[in-house]
């Protein structure tokens, strides 16, 4: 047969690393975002599928057993790239820009990575995260993927109900000084924190359960002081000890601080990994909520050109696998965040997720009272504001600094300045440097 007579068969597009956001299916697709900086020599027509097939099917060569109806079914896809500006006619040559930067999206198929943290961040990130300037900016996840986790246990509405404070901005306290070997005095500091106003007070993540200082001499102590604390100010104290450990001994930690009365666990979840706080969050013998420490977690966020960004690493991973607390850096004090990037994080950890419950963002990091209203306005009430030594620091001593951080929620809340509230309210105005009832005071960190 003449081949200008033959007839017409479609290609196999469907088994291309190349399709159009349409031509996929966004229910069985995860649809991934990147930044990256290509050399200008390089086609992005070629780059782009080699990253697609990289991530799932293939290799940097053509390999026997990659078919057709292997890729069908298992390859991901380029869905859509542009190059920052978008030039359509002309663009400067090699010498003028030796990079070019691209906003590239992959779409992997579900089936790939299905239930399974460890393999997803293998399969979207995983060599290509070593090939040089791409940032992984966004993950878009199908319902049928999120269908397998259980998120968060109690989230923000549980952590309100054990507390029983259904709107104002809750207190956290970080037992200061952060490594210490373990003493029956330090009882004091927890409870004066308690005591003082603090809803939630954490172990530092430097403290887990060492030689010199063991989970079952520092729970019970501080869970007696809780209950102290309780009975005197009339409101509940969660405590959340930190469990932090090598496996199998941080579940076996998660059983041992329940029976020793502690009503909150903690991890340093980046260190540990996703998998190891879903583990625990979806243990039904975990009956108390999860703090997630966000300790490493720059390392893999804080480059411009590289890693993972912010609010998927402290955000959406994180609750995904169940934290019911994240602790994430804020832009006032010692950390080094962009306030937009601070927000985002938040609300990644609190907006609609499918069926997953919201999980509390915990803002941390050289808090003072002074900084209380620019919490509150940026983020909002559903929030717990994270202070150690803005607390243990105080001049009054630990429980002046806690009833220091609940005057300025007050004032707050009612939408008084805080340095003229700090006039009548002695451990606020203490903590400013404007009480003037007495002896001006500097308070500084």
């Amino acid at each position: 047969m003449n081949k200008l007579t033959e007839e017409y068969k479609e290609p196999d597009y469907l088994s291309e690393p190349l399709a159009l956001p349409e031509g996929v299916d966004y229910d069985e697709y995860i649809i991934c975002t990147y930044i990256g900086h290509i050399d200008s020599d390089i086609n992005v027509n070629i780059i782009g599928p080699a990253l697609a097939i990289e991530q799932s099917t293939g290799t940097f060569v053509p390999v026997p057993m990659e078919t057709p109806e292997v890729r069908r079914r298992h390859v991901a896809k380029v869905v859509s790239f542009t190059q920052i500006p978008d030039y359509e006619f002309e663009r400067p040559g090699r010498k003028e820009e030796p990079k070019r930067t691209y906003v590239i999206q992959l779409a992997f198929p579900y089936i790939n990575v299905k239930n399974m943290v460890s393999m997803l961040l293998t399969a979207i990130f995983g060599n290509i995260s070593m090939g040089g300037e791409l940032k992984m900016v966004d993950v878009r996840f199908p319902k049928v993927y999120v269908d397998d986790f259980k998120g968060p246990k109690f989230g923000i509405e549980g952590i309100r109900k054990i507390l029983k404070v259904p709107k104002r901005p809750l207190l956290n306290n970080m037992i200061k000084p952060c490594t210490y070997t373990w003493a029956p005095e330090f009882s004091q500091l927890f409870y004066d924190a308690a005591v003082g106003g603090c809803d939630i007070i954490k172990d530092d993540e430097l403290v887990s359960n060492q030689d010199y200082n063991k989970l079952e001499d520092r729970v019970p102590a501080f869970m007696e002081m809780a209950d102290k604390a309780d009975s005197e100010k009339g409101e509940k104290t969660i405590y959340t000890a930190n469990i932090t450990d090598k496996l199998p001994n941080i579940l076996e930690n998660a059983d041992k601080v329940q029976e020793l009365g502690a009503n909150g666990i903690m991890i340093n979840f980046p260190v540990l990994g996703f998998e190891v706080l879903r583990a625990l969050a979806e243990d039904p013998s975990v009956k108390v909520p999860i703090l997630g420490h966000m300790d490493f977690a720059g390392a893999m966020y804080m480059a411009p050109w590289f890693g993972v960004s912010s609010h998927l690493i402290l955000g959406k991973l994180a609750r995904l696998c169940g934290a019911d607390i994240v602790v994430h850096p804020a832009p006032y004090g010692k950390a080094s965040v962009i306030q937009e990037k601070y927000i985002r994080v938040a609300n990644t950890l609190r907006w609609p997720f499918y069926h997953l419950r919201p999980t509390m963002p915990m803002p941390s990091g050289g808090i003072t009272a002074g900084l209380v209203d620019r919490c509150v306005n940026d983020l909002g009430t559903d929030i717990i504001i994270g202070s150690g030594g803005g607390i243990h620091a105080h001049p009054d001593g630990p429980k002046a600094g806690a009833t220091a951080f609940r005057q300025a929620i007050d004032a707050t809340l009612q939408g008084i300045k805080l340095t003229k509230y700090g006039k009548t309210h002695k451990e606020l105005g203490r903590a400013l440097g404007v009480w003037t009832a007495g002896k001006k005071t500097e308070f500084k960190l």
